[in-house]
């Protein structure tokens, strides 16, 4: 079919072309139109409240990133074929669509143990399926099984589109400047030897900027407190409902959240249920938010008032230390919460959570990211720069909180 030069209009990166007819039919999958309704940061827009972009603007953006990296690439020497080049667009267009509503949320509550990244490779072996076999080399390229190793770098690696992406994205919605990375000047300066993905010497000072930003992101964006908070309310809800469901208790939700409440979903019975991967196909963060209306007149007390509190963003008190706090003055809370409510001790722990969060920007063992200067030789970023302190980076940062249900709050 004649590719008919879609165009998208994106506020971060300007115009957007289509560049091919199979990437426009597969936009249009509902597989995809479905992350037009689940936002990139989940509940981060109680603290950010522009952050409403969804994971259908930053699967775009990401796509378009590649798009331009590739023909950096090209332009280097390096051959990446048409056939290449389409597959490698649609594995990065289709690297996010296992994300369920709010993002990470589902992955913690309605199903166990069963990572996106997981669900993306079942539904883009579905698609596949159905298209008799089109996708086979972008899978091949999302999975790292490609003789060309460097293309899925550009997917799932230190420096892919992905992270460029969502950097300069979140950073636009959400008006937090400091992740606000040249990702242009760094995809210019993009290139490869022996296979995999490099970065030339001009460009040192751009990485050091991108990993700068990236840490100051998940400490001011992505593990803000109040967001943090916010997302174990959430957990901490639907993880009610799900206890409440497995009793045999009705609750109000659409066929597709009631599926994942009254069963226990593994990684087999998607394997072995297409109607699980179709259900979890239907749902976005309208299902939970309708759910959470019906639910603040639930009769479970411990329902109704997670609900409500999330419904009207009251959101639980947090602290965050580095250190873990101390366990007679969280018993005390346990108690105070349970007699303020008027629920068993048992149940408290509902509103009041102990927990760690952790991160670390850079891992060399994981995967480098390595500077080609003029004369050949690589580095890696940890080697090569003069000014950044990349263990402080690769130091694993973790922070413990206590967070709590607010117990003077009068709407108790």
């Amino acid at each position: 079919m004649e590719n008919k030069r879609k165009i998208i209009n994106d506020p971060v990166f300007g115009f957007i072309n289509i560049p091919t007819e199979r990437i426009y039919r597969l936009i249009q999958h509902p597989y995809f139109q479905r992350l037009s309704r689940i936002k990139q940061l989940g509940v981060a827009s109680f603290v950010y409240p522009g952050g409403q972009h969804t994971r259908f603007q930053h699967s775009l953006g990401a796509m378009h990133l590649t798009n331009e990296a590739i023909h950096v690439l090209r332009t280097k020497g390096h051959e990446i074929t048409p056939y290449e080049a389409e597959n490698l667009l649609i594995a990065i267009l289709l690297h996010d669509i296992g994300h369920g509503p709010f993002s990470h949320v589902l992955e913690y509550s309605l199903v166990k143990n069963i990572h996106h990244e997981t669900i993306s490779q079942w539904m883009m072996k579905d698609i596949n399926n159905k298209l008799g076999g089109e996708l086979d080399l972008a899978l091949d390229i999302f999975n790292d099984r490609y003789p060309k190793r460097f293309l899925h770098q550009l997917i799932s690696s230190q420096l892919d589109m992905d992270r460029l992406d969502y950097l300069r994205r979140d950073s636009f919605f959400t008006g937090v400047t400091e992740g606000n990375i040249g990702s242009a000047r760094i995809i210019k300066m993009l290139n490869v030897k022996d296979d995999r993905l490099v970065v030339e010497a001009k460009g040192i000072y751009s990485i050091e900027n991108f990993l700068t930003a990236r840490r100051l992101m998940y400490w001011q964006v992505y593990l803000h407190k109040t967001a943090v908070a916010a997302e174990k309310m959430l957990v901490n809800t639907l993880l009610r409902a799900k206890e409440l469901a497995q009793r045999g208790e009705y609750l109000f939700a659409s066929p597709a959240l009631t599926f994942f409440l009254y069963r226990l979903i593994t990684e087999k019975d998607f394997a072995d249920n297409s109607e699980a991967l179709s259900l979890f196909a239907l749902l976005d963060d309208s299902d939970i938010w309708c759910a959470l209306k019906a639910w603040t007149k639930h009769s479970d007390r411990i329902l109704a008032l997670l609900s409500r509190y999330l419904i009207n963003r009251q959101v639980f008190k947090i602290e965050i230390s580095n250190h873990p706090f101390d366990g007679k003055r969280m018993e005390q809370f346990t108690r105070n919460v349970a007699a303020r409510l008027a629920i068993p001790e048992t149940e408290a722990h509902y509103f009041v959570c102990a927990d760690t969060i952790s991160t670390n920007m850079y891992n060399r063992e994981d995967d480098r990211i390595d500077i080609l200067f003029n004369d050949g030789t690589l580095k890696d970023i940890s080697e090569a720069s003069d000014m950044l302190n990349i263990s402080l980076l690769s130091k694993e940062v973790r922070k413990y909180y206590f967070c709590y249900v607010r117990i003077n709050d009068e709407s108790l």
